[in-house]
């Protein structure tokens, strides 16, 4: 078996419509509903984070699902600078950034924020070679 990168991943989360005002409103992401259930996810590109109320998880689920656990990077275009703009539009506060990182392909720049339940998600633009 060779892994070859990541479909989608879970979030559990106590509000989601607070969830998807932020990842769609805010940092661009397409809501979408999906399957029998009707379920909710955020869709970025050809990745996804499907969404779990808590208390009403989808099972299977994390042994332990807790909103604000997660900690991860979205892709964004660069230049990572515009981002304050539109992050202050949306009255959201950068926790650090930008700064200098390295992510999977090499340097990125990136600015970390938090969503609704804390989770604390870096958005990161790799640095463009001429």
């Amino acid at each position: 078996m060779h892994p070859t990168g990541i479909d989608h991943l879970v979030l559990t989360v106590h509000d989601l419509e607070a969830t998807c005002g932020f990842y769609g409103d805010a940092l661009g992401a397409t809501v979408i509903t999906f399957g029998p259930e009707d379920r909710t996810a955020l869709q970025f590109d050809e990745q996804k984070i499907n969404l779990h109320e808590a208390g009403a998880e989808f099972d299977p689920h994390a042994r332990s699902p807790t909103p604000g656990s997660g900690d991860f990077c979205l892709l964004v275009e660069p230049p990572i600078e515009a981002l304050a703009d539109r992050l202050g539009e949306h009255d959201i506060e950068i926790v650090d950034g930008p700064v200098e990182k390295h992510g999977a392909r090499g340097s990125m720049r990136s600015v970390y924020v938090r969503d609704p339940d804390g989770n604390l998600v870096e958005l990161a633009a790799y640095e463009e070679t001429d």
